[in-house]
């Protein structure tokens, strides 16, 4: 599809588009992450397993979230609980190295912006060193502004987190577009009055936004 000369300005009623990270501007993540368990001798859902159904591993993950321990942290006392033989150094980079950027979101972002959309990043940290998955993935010029759970000291689904991303938009809550793949993370949103998206297909999530933003991108 051509890129319409037309679209210099974005729809009157819509000025702004907040973006999760994972699993709307990144693609395969649980796919990587089996394939990553397989090479360390690990059962295919052990990285999932020990961050979400492990007490002491989900405790770690929500600690890592809001920025309460490092990531180098977080890898030295993660790894044990995979398990006896898994190298800690850069845990968290060895799962996530592998992950493919989802260019099709991508390139719908970068087309919002240059059609006048305020873009903004709201995502749930999982660190940014030895290992940043922003800089990894390509996406730090995407944004006019970013609001990181690390940074904020509380995540989503909290609401304050929401209402942080639109005062630094400086845009109501009714003239954004949120997306995420999770929707408990979306009813916080609606109830400010954004338009949410549940991001469940890079292709299926960059048409629907495409035809919602009125934004067009050049054909690979």
């Amino acid at each position: 599809m051509d890129q319409s000369s037309d679209l210099n300005t974005p729809p009157a009623a819509l000025r702004g588009l907040i973006l999760d990270f994972v699993g709307v501007l990144t693609a395969g993540v649980l796919e990587t992450h089996r394939r990553w368990c397989v090479s360390q001798g690990l059962r295919p859902e052990a990285w999932r397993q020990t961050l979400n159904d492990n007490p002491t591993g989900r405790a770690l993950y929500a600690d890592l979230e809001v920025g309460r321990i490092s990531q180098a942290e977080w890898n030295e006392r993660t790894a044990p609980l995979m398990g006896p033989n898994i190298d800690p150094v850069n845990l968290m980079g060895q799962a996530w190295g592998d992950v493919s950027p989802a260019h099709d979101v991508i390139a719908v972002a970068r087309a919002a912006r240059a059609a006048g959309y305020t873009v903004a990043l709201l995502s749930n940290s999982f660190g940014l060193d030895p290992h940043d998955p922003y800089a990894h993935a390509g996406v730090w010029d995407l944004f006019d502004v970013t609001v990181i759970s690390e940074r904020e000291g509380i995540a989503k689904p909290n609401p304050e987190i929401y209402r942080r991303v639109l005062e630094r938009m400086g845009l109501p809550g009714e003239a954004c577009v949120f997306v995420d793949d999770q929707p408990k993370n979306l009813d916080p949103a609606a109830a400010l009055g954004i338009t949410t998206v549940l991001a469940d297909d890079p292709t299926r999530t960059a048409a629907q936004l495409s035809a919602l933003l009125g934004v067009a991108t050049l054909a690979a």
